[in-house]
């Protein structure tokens, strides 16, 4: 992410967390209450997804009413890392009560990230996901593009622990940025990645990499830490530096454990 990006990230959070908030829909396709929203300020405005915790559905294994908490503490990650993967996130009041807004992502139109082919081993600059069934009796190979935008994005995810990384969460935009959205199940205590972005399991982490978790690890006991702090659990920041700790320790990309689905269902 260069200097104007960064900047423009953080004026981005500024105007979404100061703006004035107006609805002007909602997402039906959405599984937890998503409005689409502008949000003014000083004659600067912008679109947003606004997400209330009083539109959060109860999941089992995760506390009522912290998705929105977890998809900023995603946002506070990813910016911690420098890769930009996030886009600008804050939780703020709204005509709905206190919540998560986002700032809209317009999406390059037919950008392939994901593919199904008839094929067993993917072909040159693509990973290979896994056997998908297509029709009764016949399978595919799911793959995923040899991208460094994914990767980066696939070391964010074994960091935040998150169990939902769907093919229909990937953002990438026209000029050539990569976003990952829907951050509402992430940083739990237990182990659950559920991800498409298996393509590197096993693989080593590049130095790029180890360098970001590197500054990741002492950061999470300083200003990132705080940051952190009740948007997540103290739990669930130590779990978060445990994580970050057994990914340098081990120096390669995080394999399915097999207590979990390794895949999130429907991928995409």
């Amino acid at each position: 992410m260069t200097a104007a990006d960064t900047g423009a990230d953080a004026a981005a959070a500024a105007l979404l967390a100061q703006g004035e908030l107006t609805v002007r829909g909602r997402i039906r396709e959405a599984s937890n209450a998503a409005l689409f929203c502008t949000v003014a300020l000083d004659g600067r405005e912008a679109s947003c997804i606004y997400k209330p915790v009083a539109g959060e559905r109860p999941l089992w294994d995760f506390p009522d009413g912290t998705l929105a908490g977890r998809e900023v503490a995603a946002y506070e990650v990813s910016e911690a890392t420098g890769w930009g993967l996030v886009p600008p996130t804050v939780l703020r009041d709204g005509p709905y009560g206190e919540g998560m807004c986002q700032q809209w992502v317009d999406v390059q139109a037919e950008s392939e990230l994901l593919a199904l082919v008839d094929a067993e081993e993917p072909e040159p600059g693509w990973k290979a996901i896994g056997l998908a069934e297509v029709a009764e009796g016949r399978t595919a190979l799911l793959v995923h593009a040899d991208d460094e935008r994914l990767r980066r994005l696939a070391v964010l995810d074994a960091v935040i622990n998150n169990a939902d990384r769907k093919g229909g969460h990937l953002l990438p935009t026209p000029d050539g940025r990569l976003y990952g959205i829907d951050h509402g199940v992430t940083f739990n205590v237990e182990n659950k990645l559920r991800t498409l972005l298996w393509g590197w399991a096993g693989e080593p982490l590049t130095a790029e990499a180890v360098d970001v978790l590197t500054g990741l690890h002492g950061a999470l006991t300083g200003a990132l830490g705080e940051r952190l702090t009740g948007l997540i659990t103290a739990a669930e920041i130590d779990a978060t530096r445990a994580r970050v700790g057994d990914l340098l320790s081990a120096g390669v990309h995080p394999e399915p454990g097999g207590e979990w689905p390794a895949i999130p269902w429907p991928p995409v």
